[in-house]
């Protein structure tokens, strides 16, 4: 979600098996085995993915490397990945700095277009960010930003870190956070000092050209004691029976606390329970995994994608997970398979 600071692939970084009973265990915990390395081994957070008609696998990626939007394409989420030498979106709209772009989202409508949402750096004032939407007939762009914001109070302290879902009944909306850490006082991410301000995760629904809106949006969770500065970064799944889940990362970016969580629901507008067990991906330093999140899921829902810290900035990371219940299981939960 923040802004960033030639590579290697590896093989997927987890495995997956079949689901077991499990006895009661403690939190989940990333299991990794000595010698897994990001899939994109650069500086690349924030990533999300979808799959293109023709079956191709695409991530995109917080400005970095000398693009306001970064971009990579592979035939399987687990890779390998290539880094595509473009920039998707090279304007990112006049009300933009048209720099300092984070955590893009793509989505494709009905007719074959195709829509990003992205956090843009506000011109007038660049200490905000706010929520854009662009629009393109190629995945991979060029994009091109509508003429105002999607969201952008700055009262609020701006927006960011869209994502979109389209639901099974065909209705589609768009997730993302009131960046209220941005009118701070100071400290963690700037909201570590007290009076916290509130950093709401938001919905709105948007009709079928993914923009427009449909009545207000609704909050689906916003930080508590335990989340430190803020809670960001959301993304939602359905499962095939009826699970909505929720990932969202905790804890400020710079922080070894940074973590990737979720919540969990029976309808898309919530309520939201937090889970029960803590974080899903928490740093794991021993495994040299520091800092993940930026969380999306796959689209059926088999496996995330996050960064986590690398010596060359945010690098990209995938693993599996499974739902049991209204649990997430990550891949090697405490070890005890995978």
């Amino acid at each position: 979600m923040r802004a960033s600071w030639t590579f290697s692939f590896a093989a997927p970084l987890l495995f997956c098996s079949a689901a077991l009973a499990l006895p009661q265990v403690p939190a989940p915990r990333l299991w990794r085995r000595e010698g897994d390395r990001p899939l994109i081994n650069m500086d690349f957070p924030d990533p999300s993915i979808m799959q293109d008609k023709d079956g191709q696998w695409y991530t995109f990626a917080t400005a970095g490397n000398g693009k306001n939007i970064q971009v990579a394409r592979s035939s399987a989420p687990g890779g390998p990945w290539t880094y595509l030498n473009i920039d998707p979106l090279p304007n990112t709209g006049s009300w933009t700095t048209n720099s300092n772009t984070w955590a893009p989202d793509v989505q494709r409508t009905a007719g074959s277009k195709y829509v990003m949402y992205y956090s843009g750096q506000v011109k007038s004032n660049p200490k905000f960010h706010c929520v854009g939407t662009a629009t393109a007939s190629k995945v991979t762009g060029p994009y091109t930003p509508s003429a105002e914001p999607f969201d952008c109070d700055l009262s609020k302290g701006g927006s960011i870190d869209p994502s979109g879902f389209r639901d099974v009944d065909g209705k589609t909306y768009v997730a993302y956070k009131i960046d209220g850490n941005s009118i701070g006082h100071g400290g963690s991410c700037n909201n570590g000092v007290s009076p916290f301000v509130s950093t709401p995760i938001l919905l709105q629904e948007v009709g079928s050209d993914l923009i427009t809106k449909i009545g207000s949006p609704i909050q689906l969770l916003d930080r508590i004691s335990s989340d430190g500065p803020l809670v960001e970064a959301p993304a939602i799944f359905r499962d095939a029976a009826g699970l909505y889940v929720m990932f969202f990362s905790s804890g400020c970016f710079t922080s070894p606390t940074y973590n990737v969580d979720y919540a969990y629901s029976r309808s898309v507008r919530g309520p939201y329970t937090r889970s029960e067990s803590g974080p899903l991906v928490v740093t794991m330093d021993s495994f040299g995994l520091t800092a993940p999140g930026g969380a999306t899921p796959l689209p059926d829902g088999t496996g995330i994608v996050f960064h986590a810290d690398c010596d060359q900035g945010r690098c990209f990371f995938e693993s599996k997970i499974g739902i049991m219940g209204n649990k997430v299981l990550l891949n090697g939960v405490d070890g005890l398979y995978g």
